[in-house]
């Protein structure tokens, strides 16, 4: 089976409002694709606004809101109808206070009728899905560099019995990289079955890169730390709490490149039903200790006084930090033909975006 070009018909984006599908949106549409955008409610006007100012950059013809729920069957029915490509960006990530439960259900249980909904059409021939890193990962020594041979149930004996089905209510990481994965087999399966279309997924690591909106702020993405650290709070701290360890080793990848990987995935003829592609730093000048990445916005942002990072001591970070996740988005420059944002443009963009948008 063959990719698709902007001629064969429109692409619906499910969670097109969102960080990542409001990114997908702007660049389908700056490669000339008709958009049929996905979106919960269309007349929330902090949600959708921006995604019509970029249909008017697009002459004012080529998005149109549908509105779609993952809960309720048959609700992309009609998004779907025509549309040579479906892009399903939606997921319910636990950024709104969702129960692992519900962040399951979100990302698996309610996907099979989204397939349901790209078999009734009759015309979508690609069906790329944003899974995560999280289905890719797994305990591993440090640096071990993973790529999309990896799965999330490896190695699960060093899990020391936490990988199991009892625990996705009890344990919103183990849901969501299991719902994740599970999706990932379930729909290769199905298209497999059905023969009309191909699913490919794409696997995100820690996404950061300008924001369109104030919606995009999300509550503990990784977008969100950036602007904390921006605004003088160590990693991990949010309003005097710490939500977190205030160390980790980032692996970046810019939200565009991660835009740009679907609508590749949907046109190229080296992929095929199966095919995932992990999107994380292009090279070892995307990988950061935060300490580093401290220094790098130090250098990016001279003008704020102070910058967020973790606890130092002489100019060295005061413990270590464990080497792990190490991955690049390889398959996907190879594959897809991807180029990428350098971590430069990718962080200093992002802040200033948190300016543009009133937020730093």
């Amino acid at each position: 089976m063959t990719g698709i070009t902007n001629k064969d018909g429109p692409v619906a984006v499910t969670g097109a409002s969102g960080y990542i599908g409001s990114r997908v949106v702007e660049d389908l549409l700056d490669q000339g694709y008709e958009v049929h955008a996905c979106v919960r409610d269309a007349s929330n006007g902090k949600k959708v606004d921006h995604l019509i100012e970029l249909g008017k950059k697009a002459n004012n013809c080529d998005v149109h809101l549908f509105e779609g729920d993952l809960f309720e069957k048959g609700s992309y029915d009609k998004a779907f109808s025509g549309c040579a490509a479906v892009i399903h960006a939606g997921a319910t990530v636990g950024f709104n206070r969702e129960t692992p439960q519900e962040v399951y259900d979100g990302c698996f249980t309610e996907n099979e009728h989204v397939v349901e909904s790209v078999k009734k059409s009759g015309s979508v021939k690609r069906f790329v899905f944003t899974s995560s890193f999280a289905a890719v990962a797994h305990p591993r020594p440090e640096g071990y560099v993973f790529d999309e041979k990896d799965w999330c149930g490896d190695n699960v004996e060093a899990y020391k019995g936490a990988w199991t089905e009892e625990n996705i209510s009890k344990n919103r990481d183990i849901a969501y990289a299991m719902a994740k994965a599970n999706t990932e087999k379930m729909i290769y399966k199905m298209a497999e079955a059905d023969g009309s279309f191909e699913a490919i997924s794409i696997n995100p690591l820690h996404v950061v890169g300008p924001l369109m909106t104030e919606n995009h702020n999300q509550f503990f993405s990784w977008q969100f730390f950036i602007w904390q650290l921006l605004k003088g709070n160590n990693f991990g701290h949010w309003d005097g709490k710490q939500l977190r360890g205030d160390r980790m080793l980032w692996n970046m990848v810019d939200v565009r490149d991660v835009a740009k990987a679907h609508r590749l995935a949907t046109e190229s003829e080296n992929a095929t039903n199966g095919s995932r592609y992990i999107l994380s730093a292009t090279d070892q000048s995307g990988e950061k200790f935060t300490w580093q990445l401290q220094a790098k916005l130090k250098e990016l942002f001279p003008e704020i006084e102070n910058i967020g990072g973790e606890e130092m001591d002489n100019g060295k970070p005061l413990k270590d930090t464990y080497d792990s996740p190490r991955s690049y988005c390889t398959k996907a420059i190879k594959d897809l033909g991807l180029s990428t944002y350098s971590i430069e443009d990718t962080l200093k963009e992002t802040g200033e975006s948190y300016r543009k948008i009133g937020l730093l």
